[in-house]
């Protein structure tokens, strides 16, 4: 584990584990969580040989509390300085919900050799907000309330999320995990409410369409059709069809926050496609 500290002086907190001469997997975190989020896929990658790799997105987690530049463009960029200073090539890069759209982002912008493919689980592209040009978005009230919901109270924003649609916990029959309850709640709290609140705007309003249709290397888009956070219809579907090298995975009944509640699949998956 380790940081960097990037030109405009935020550190950056990131996990990096296994062979340095290994091929490197790079996780990113969805809103508001950390590197954490990751532990069931840094685990069993470690254990297939890989050299696994999660930061923390500034503002989040053990970075610094950031009240600028929680934003597309500078996360993207905090990746790209990472990648130097770690001297990541051919490296398989994972991103969930909001770090789906950090690896579009990033993926679109980086140096040669970095990338050999990526992954976007259940992510935000091409664009949530309805637009004119995207009709089948999310209102913008949605994201206000979100907002709003922050402002008001955020430790109890941060159990309500969990409890209910992030992990599907609220559909019939649903096994329940209190624990995994509380772990998203811990990262969440960890982090900061300017930063968490700044990026709302940035999952929600940034357009990802030309990003995707720069990116050259393969990309495996997976997607839950259950998922209440990021409906599946205007996301993963959307997205492979802008790729020039796209993937649809579809999982029926499958929740937003799948690679927790399905790890075992999700992995399977993963590993598949890594070393195809």
């Amino acid at each position: 584990m380790g940081t960097i500290t990037t030109q405009d002086g935020t550190t950056i907190f990131y996990k990096d584990w296994g062979p340095k001469d290994a091929q490197p997997l790079v996780f990113h975190h969805g809103w508001p969580l950390s590197a954490d989020d990751w532990d069931a896929q840094m685990m069993f990658f470690l254990g297939e040989g890989y050299r696994v790799i999660a930061h923390d997105r500034r503002g989040h987690g053990r970075s610094s509390q950031t009240d600028t530049g929680n934003e597309m463009d500078t996360y993207a960029a905090d990746v790209i300085e990472l990648a130097r200073a770690l001297d990541l090539k051919n490296a398989v890069h994972i991103g969930h919900s909001t770090g789906g759209g950090e690896v579009a982002h990033y993926v679109a912008r980086a140096e040669p050799g970095r990338v050999a493919k990526a992954v976007l689980i259940g992510a935000v592209p091409p664009i949530m907000l309805k637009t004119d040009a995207n009709p089948g978005g999310l209102p913008i009230e949605v994201f206000d309330g979100l907002r709003a919901a922050l402002l008001a109270n955020r430790a109890q924003f941060f159990l309500d999320l969990p409890t209910g649609p992030f992990y599907g916990f609220n559909r019939e029959g649903a096994e329940i995990s209190e624990g995994v309850i509380r772990n998203w709640w811990r990262q969440g709290m960890m982090g900061g409410a300017k930063a968490h609140y700044d990026c709302i705007k940035a999952f929600s309003e940034t357009d990802f369409t030309e990003d995707l249709k720069a990116i050259e290397v393969p990309v495996l888009v997976m997607h839950g059709i259950d998922d209440q956070i990021v409906p599946y219809a205007d996301a993963g579907p959307l997205s492979a069809k802008l790729l020039k090298n796209g993937t649809l995975k579809s999982y029926e009944g499958y929740p937003h926050g799948m690679a927790t509640t399905h790890a075992d699949v999700i992995n399977a998956d993963l590993l598949a496609f890594i070393r195809s």
